[in-house]
């Protein structure tokens, strides 16, 4: 990708049809992530919002949007907030998450990860991208705890 995801998305989130030319990017960038066809409608330092539809190829046995499709969606927008937040010198990967579901998952349902900035100067650390998934009755159905590992980029 030419520019920082942040830059582009500056570029291009302005409009529908930016977000989701971005969001296509992105994907096409860590491929798994379009599986669920995610639309990325806001992103800036600290937080990422992303929206699921509710749609066949996301629905589990029973119906509603599946465990792993909502994990998805809550890595993709963790890992955009994390991107975004940490210093230009620095680099993450995710280390563990921690997830709850909490009511079923029907209709179309938003994750909204916020992280907050490790120092720029500091040592390798843990970091954590807070997420909640919610419906469109604006209910949390899913939160995430995402540990990232966040350190300084290798010359």
């Amino acid at each position: 990708m030419p520019a920082s995801p942040l830059k582009l998305f500056r570029l291009l989130g302005r409009t529908a049809a930016g977000r989701w030319t971005f969001s296509r990017i992105i994907c096409a960038k860590a491929p798994y992530f379009a599986s669920i066809a995610p639309l990325i409608e806001a992103l800036a330092p600290g937080r990422c919002v992303v929206t699921l539809r509710d749609r066949r190829r996301v629905r589990n046995h029973i119906g509603t949007v599946h465990a792993i499709a909502m994990c998805n969606a809550a890595e993709l927008a963790g890992g955009l907030a994390t991107d975004v937040t940490i210093a230009p010198g620095q680099r993450w990967i995710p280390k563990g998450m921690s997830v709850r579901y909490l009511k079923k998952a029907r209709g179309t349902l938003t994750a909204t990860a916020r992280v907050e900035a490790p120092p720029a100067d500091a040592p390798a650390q843990e970091a954590h991208a807070l997420v909640e998934v919610r419906d469109a009755a604006n209910e949390v159905v899913f939160d995430a705890d995402i540990t990232m590992w966040v350190s300084p980029r290798r010359e």
